[in-house]
């Protein structure tokens, strides 16, 4: 079974690019639009790996990675922060990398097969 990548941004272009990019190379995938529907989604999909912006309309970034890491079955998910802030490397010190808005689609998938391993 392919490994899965889950896509949380408010952006739905963002997500739609993010998706392709993922399930082009191989990977499955899922995605929510901000904090409230990403919890339910990784309960039900249990994704292995997560990239998160961190400016959503009903979640800060932060808050809902602090959310979802006290919960044992998530705590050490890899998270991919991508955002078009400024310091974002500072916002969530756990993530695995922080990847600036614009990117590049090779940058994120270097990213994420150093993490998680081709799909």
């Amino acid at each position: 079974m392919a490994k899965k990548i889950m896509v949380v941004d408010d952006d739905p272009d963002i997500v739609e690019y993010l998706v392709s990019i993922f399930k082009e190379r191989g990977y499955a995938t899922c995605s929510a639009p901000g904090g409230e529907a990403a919890m339910e989604v990784m309960e039900r999909e249990k994704p292995d790996l997560l990239t998160l912006d961190l400016e959503m309309p009903d979640e800060w970034g932060p808050r809902f990675y602090r959310k979802f890491s006290q919960k044992p079955e998530f705590k050490d998910l890899p998270v991919v922060v991508i955002s078009g802030l400024a310091g974002i490397h500072l916002a969530i010190r756990k993530a695995i990398a922080t990847v600036n808005k614009p990117f590049e689609p090779a940058q994120v998938l270097k990213i994420v097969e150093g993490a998680i391993g081709a799909p």
